[in-house]
């Protein structure tokens, strides 16, 4: 890490939902390391990283996430930086997964953003007066939203939404001093990836297909997401927002020659 990085968020408290595995873990854990307090909301925060305080709730349940957000900010005494990271995946093409289960991802993967942002915003608003330029929204989105992937119709729609979520709220909140940005990690190596792979017939060579459909020949670490996070929520972002950060290893932006 560099040297100017290593304590850049002392002083700063922030909630990563879905914080206690996979994406959430690694930037709950590197957040707490670059001198932030940090909360982290999860249906099961047993996974939370050590020095993080673990307040329980389900995104999918308003009242619920209120008072986990409520208890946080108690906490922590005060809220600047907010990242929406929770969230579910979904398999299939757009027959393939019906109404229900339409409306329990996008009530995850959206509402849920929304549920947590609306219960934060007057906390970092109040604390932006105090620390312009370091108060900040991060969700996670995926390069779903800009790159049409098979077999991903729900979870892409999803990601959409978020994507255009996170542009709508930046020019919401940007005068009130919120920044909101969010990230789009291509396939990332997270426990999700695992149980999909787990399930597949082959995993080593569903492994190895998607490690092919990145450039750089692998999946997207955890850590490396949560780098982008920390720097979207760092001071250092002060003039970054309404931006989508790709950690997708050139799957978005690169069309390369295939391999003779």
């Amino acid at each position: 890490m560099n040297s100017s990085q290593d304590r850049d968020l002392q002083g700063l408290t922030a909630l990563v939902t879905g914080g206690a595995s996979g994406i959430g873990a690694a930037t709950a854990a590197l957040l707490t390391a670059r001198g932030a307090r940090v909360a982290v909301l999860d249906r099961d925060p047993a996974g939370a990283p050590p020095g993080t305080l673990a307040v329980t709730a389900d995104v999918a349940d308003g009242p619920a996430v209120r008072a986990a957000v409520a208890e946080a900010v108690g906490l922590l005494g005060g809220l600047h930086i907010l990242v929406n990271n929770a969230g579910i995946g979904a398999i299939g093409t757009v027959e393939e997964n019906d109404d229900d289960e339409w409306l329990r991802v996008l009530d995850i993967n959206v509402l849920g953003m929304v549920r947590t942002a609306r219960a934060a915003l007057p906390h970092l608003r109040a604390a932006a007066a105090d620390r312009p330029g370091c108060v900040s929204i991060t969700n996670t989105c995926s390069i779903a939203a800009t790159a049409g992937l098979p077999q991903r119709a729900l979870y892409s729609a999803s990601k959409g939404a978020v994507l255009s979520l996170t542009l709508a709220m930046a020019a919401d909140h940007v005068r009130e001093g919120v920044r909101v940005n969010c990230v789009n990690p291509g396939t990332a190596d997270t426990p999700w990836i695992g149980r999909l792979l787990d399930r597949a017939d082959d995993p080593a060579a569903e492994r190895a297909a998607l490690n092919a459909r990145q450039p750089l020949g692998r999946l997207v670490a955890a850590d490396e997401v949560a780098a982008a996070i920390a720097y979207l929520a760092s001071p250092a972002a002060a003039s970054v927002t309404g931006t989508a950060l790709a950690v997708d290893g050139g799957m978005q932006g690169l069309r390369l020659r295939p391999t003779p």
